[in-house]
């Protein structure tokens, strides 16, 4: 029996998807004018990313390699501009809106396929991630093949679907490993559809799993052979076991999803839960699939937000069933007005974003200042170490290697100064690492020296005492905009005595 009954005649059908793909071209053309103007610096994680790429892997400290092969690929066709980096992001946001739409199509018919698709491209949380390159953006879209191969299993069963099904949860794992919610979401959804429980026997279903968990065993490989560094790391961010409950961050948490989802869609999809959450076993079996790829990711970032912290994106793959759901849900009960109002705000949002990285480090707002600020900053410190490098050189003291004590200085060095031709290691305070770098390109004994040791920090904690010779050279206050600035210390250090 298939998920939903609705059809659609073929001619409106067409029209609606020459239509969907003009609307798509028009905002992919728009994102793409927006990337290029961006003036905002390569993030700490865009330029960790980025160092990733330059050598390919099946695992990196904090995620899985397929960022890291992402930007290599980019790198290889147009180079190391930002807008290369980044670009990739924009393809994969507008691949899963494409995604959506047969999702949406396969669930409740033609109109809510395309008004998904459309909401999805518009998200506030879409629109601030096709500007930067990051790990959710391949994840999202490998979560909507999947969705969309896990539909099509369920209603047509075919080995086709197995594999596309398997090869999603699979590369979708190898981009991070939140994609392993999916695996919670059926399990979820054949809970709450007894109906469906027939696929357990279903052996291409699992094949599905087989596929997907042989393509991230490399990773968990690379991982053996680190110490399972990935997962450590993971397990200290989340800050698993501590106490005591954390209320207020978990509002803040809340409060931030109206952000990434957009404000009335946010509150269209809590009203639809607490209408419905008495009634669960009336709903459509649409929409309970759609619950069970939603509602548990949700749950489990929101206890993470209540036990210690969480950031707002990490509930992202849960949006791609909620835009298909919230949709539905406001046009079968004629929401017209709630619709196109949740829909324009988002599109002013995606303006206002677009301006605002066009703009970057020209203006500041009450109260908060610069609020790209963060983002801002590292052409000038690379700017600041490349003089500090010719003056040495000039007064016939080279410096022969760079070094860092903190990851985000370290990442800014890498991409800013990538054709400087010294060494840039990262200090390492002992036990096992705290980054990437720490990782992979740590200070070692036999690091040639001089070295010039840049910090954003007055004091060298843990460092100072390892060297013979430790020259303070310059302080200055770096611009990050015209608004807000950040400390730079430059040292000299020589004669490494660990």
């Amino acid at each position: 029996m298939p998920i939903s009954h609705a059809r659609d005649h073929t001619g409106a059908a067409t029209s609606r998807r020459t239509t969907l793909l003009s609307a798509l071209t028009g905002i992919f053309a728009l994102r793409l004018l927006a990337l290029y103007l961006n003036r905002t610096d390569l993030f700490v994680d865009e330029a960790q990313y980025w160092s990733w790429s330059l050598t390919p892997a099946f695992g990196y400290y904090s995620k899985p390699p397929l960022i890291g092969w992402l930007i290599a690929g980019a790198r290889w066709i147009g180079g190391d501009s930002e807008f290369c980096i980044r670009f990739p992001s924009l393809i994969c946001h507008m691949m899963t809106a494409a995604l959506i739409y047969p999702i949406g199509k396969r669930l409740y018919g033609e109109t809510t396929g395309f008004w998904s698709a459309v909401v999805y491209a518009t998200l506030p949380g879409v629109s601030v991630s096709a500007g930067v390159i990051s790990t959710d953006a391949p994840l999202l879209t490998c979560w909507a093949l999947a969705l969309l191969a896990f539909i099509e299993l369920l209603e047509a069963p075919s080995w086709p679907a197995a594999a596309v099904l398997g090869l999603a949860l699979g590369i979708g794992l190898n981009a991070k490993y939140a994609m392993a919610y999916f695996i919670l979401g059926i399990a979820v959804f054949l809970i709450v559809a007894p109906s469906r429980r027939t696929a357990l026997r279903d052996s291409r279903l699992w094949a599905a799993l087989a596929i997907g968990f042989l393509l991230i065993v490399p990773n968990l490989v690379w991982n053996a052979t680190t110490g399972f560094v990935t997962f450590a790391h993971t397990a200290e961010k989340s800050h698993w076991g501590r106490v005591p409950l954390h209320p207020l961050e978990a509002v803040q948490f809340v409060l931030f999803q109206f952000g990434v989802f957009g404000p009335l869609f946010f509150a269209a999809l809590l009203s639809f839960l607490w209408r419905k959450r008495r009634s669960y076993r009336a709903l459509a079996e649409a929409d309970r699939l759609l619950l069970a790829f939603t509602l548990p990711v949700l749950i489990i970032i929101l206890l993470q937000a209540l036990l210690f912290h969480a950031q707002a994106n990490w509930t992202a793959v849960s949006y791609v069933s909620a835009t298909v759901l919230v949709t539905s849900v406001l046009l079968r009960e004629r929401a017209n007005r709630w619709f196109r109002a949740g829909l324009g705000l988002n599109i002013a949002i995606a303006v206002l974003i677009g301006m605002a990285t066009w703009q970057a480090g020209n203006f500041a707002l009450p109260w908060i200042g610069d609020p790209l600020a963060r983002s801002l900053g590292n052409r000038e410190l690379a700017a600041e170490v490349r003089a500090e490098l010719a003056a040495a050189t000039a007064a016939a003291q080279p410096f022969r290697a760079i070094a860092s004590d903190e990851r985000k200085v370290t990442a800014a060095l890498l991409y800013y100064l990538r054709d400087a031709d010294l060494p840039i290691r990262a200090w390492r305070r002992g036990g096992r690492p705290r980054d990437e770098f720490e990782l992979s390109r740590p200070f070692v004994p036999g690091t040639p020296e001089p070295v010039l040791m840049v910090s954003t920090k007055d004091r060298l904690f843990g460092v100072r005492e390892h060297f013979r010779e430790v020259v303070a050279l310059r302080t200055r206050q770096t611009a990050a905009g015209r608004f807000e600035s950040h400390p730079l210390h430059l040292y000299r250090l020589s004669g490494y005595a660990p």
